[in-house]
């Protein structure tokens, strides 16, 4: 059983290097897609990640009980590949439905700490091999919004949580990765 943080910047080539490890597994992998169309244009990306995946992976999608999902579909004989912490966390703070100023502080929804708190608590139980993919943010300007920033540091502590509990985090930059913890993929 192994846990894999794959993360990098936009358009890095992180999503596409996570696949490369599920079919290199030989196991059956389970996709658990955490998107939600909110709008066409990402409705569109949805359809064409959907296309892409090999016919015989099972796409699961969740966008909030993240930590349900994993624990339901790892197994021994299978690799669970998570796209994407990062969209799984904006679901998280936008869930309670409240539309927040770009000023002041951000009071997160109340479900944001439990949810989360399980799913990490869920990286101790895994029973088999789990591959997360995420964003990193946080290596950019500060962004100057209040909502902005509350995500990129809710996303950096995140992936810092993330990685302490993987056994291998691998960071993705230009389709290139680099092995920052943990044996060479």
């Amino acid at each position: 059983m192994t846990r894999t943080l794959v993360f990098g910047g936009a358009r890095s080539g992180k999503s596409a290097y996570a696949e490369r490890l599920a079919i290199a597994s030989g196991k059956e992998v389970v996709y658990i897609a955490t998107a939600r169309a909110g709008d066409d244009e990402m409705a569109t990306r949805i359809r064409h990640h959907r296309q892409q995946r090999p016919a015989e992976w099972t796409t699961v999608e969740e966008t909030l009980a993240l930590a349900d999902a994993v624990l339901r579909h790892c197994a021994p004989t299978r690799l669970v590949l998570v796209d994407c912490l990062t969209l799984w966390l904006s679901n998280l703070m936008f869930s309670g439905g409240a539309d927040y100023p770009d000023v002041g502080d951000i009071a997160l929804p109340a479900q944001f700490h439990e949810q989360r708190q399980q799913f990490l608590a869920a990286l101790d139980q895994v029973a088999g091999d789990l591959v997360l993919v995420s964003n990193e943010v946080g290596m950019g300007i500060v962004p100057y919004g209040a909502i902005s920033r509350s995500f990129s540091d809710e996303s950096g502590r995140l992936n810092q949580a993330v990685a302490a509990a993987c056994d291998r985090a691998v960071f993705v930059a230009a389709g290139l990765p680099m092995v920052l913890k943990g044996a060479p993929c």
